[in-house]
């Protein structure tokens, strides 16, 4: 398929025939790892992670992928702990980390990052979140959830984004996924958070139902609610920050007024915009969310490498 040896840069690249690869060959991980911890599919093979911006999920997830795939991972985690502290270019970084490995994974601050690294070295890059930009490993686990839960072959399938869609790369890259199926969308936000244009533009082309409130009552109309933190580090004025905060908090009294098969879904890390309450809820998947992350990334690993499982 297309996306196998290529660098994953946007959530833009992939094709309904590649989502539908990616979806079974992490669904057969998934089987595979009930039955055993390390598939030894990738013996001498070496993942860089490159994270230049806090992360959890995403960064031990790609590491685990790799060592439950029996490769071998090599990490630099913050501009402090590596030689841009020095004054080093993230071109002549790259360079050496393509001397040292197979795949690279990159977090950056700055949007278009991982973009400028694929056309710096010759080894796959995988964009583990650029700025504002996109999160394409996010939105394809993002997907992969939704898919296990069987919404994507609902004919009336809907999703609510709410928080903060205007910097919110998770839900950039999940629109842009979601656009290949029949899907009606609708964004909850601030008017100050809203869809940026360019993905109202991209949903008009493909033909997409959606719609844009301030009003969080719109959850109960949905499948899927896909609730994302006010994100601190993306304002220049706290003041802003401060106001939006608290925009939205989606509990247990509030999920118990929606439909019966609503999912909530989060990428995390989360703050007060999903109360704890929730946790033990049977419509709380963040945790479930979370997981996938493992099997998605371990198939988009062993395509980028052209291992075949």
């Amino acid at each position: 398929m297309a996306w196998r040896r290529q660098s994953i840069l946007s959530a833009q690249q992939f094709t309904p025939q590649d989502l539908g690869e990616i979806l079974e060959l992490s669904r057969l991980l998934e089987e595979r790892l009930r039955k055993t911890r390390n598939l030894k599919l990738l013996d001498d093979y070496v993942l860089a992670t490159l994270f230049f911006e806090p992360s959890t999920r995403t960064r031990l997830s790609f590491e685990a992928a790799m060592h439950r795939l029996g490769g071998r991972v090599i990490s630099t985690v913050g501009v402090q702990f590596s030689s841009l502290a020095k004054g080093e270019t993230l071109f002549d970084t790259l360079k050496m980390v393509e001397s040292y490995s197979d795949v690279c994974a990159i977090r950056h601050s700055v949007e278009g990052a991982s973009t400028l690294a694929a056309r710096s070295i010759k080894i796959p890059v995988i964009n583990a979140g650029d700025g504002a930009g996109e999160h394409p490993t996010q939105g394809l686990l993002d997907l992969y959830t939704i898919h296990r839960r069987g919404y994507l072959e609902k004919p009336d399938f809907s999703v609510a984004f709410v928080g903060d869609i205007r910097y919110g790369r998770t839900i950039h890259s999940l629109v842009q996924l979601l656009s290949h199926y029949k899907t009606r969308m609708v964004f909850i936000s601030p008017p100050e958070l809203s869809l940026p244009d360019k993905y109202r533009k991209l949903l008009d082309a493909a033909g997409v139902s959606y719609s844009e409130t301030d009003d969080i009552a719109m959850l109960r109309e949905v499948n899927v609610g896909y609730i994302t933190r006010i994100q601190e580090e993306r304002f220049t004025d706290h003041r802003e920050y401060e106001k939006f905060k608290d925009a939205y908090v989606v509990d247990r009294e509030l999920v118990e007024t929606c439909r019966k098969d609503l999912i909530i879904m989060h990428p995390l890390p989360r703050l007060s915009e999903v109360a704890t309450d929730l946790d033990n809820h049977p419509a709380a998947v963040y945790f479930e969310q979370a997981n996938n992350g493992l099997y998605v990334r371990m198939a988009l690993i062993l395509g980028l490498l052209d291992v075949r499982l």
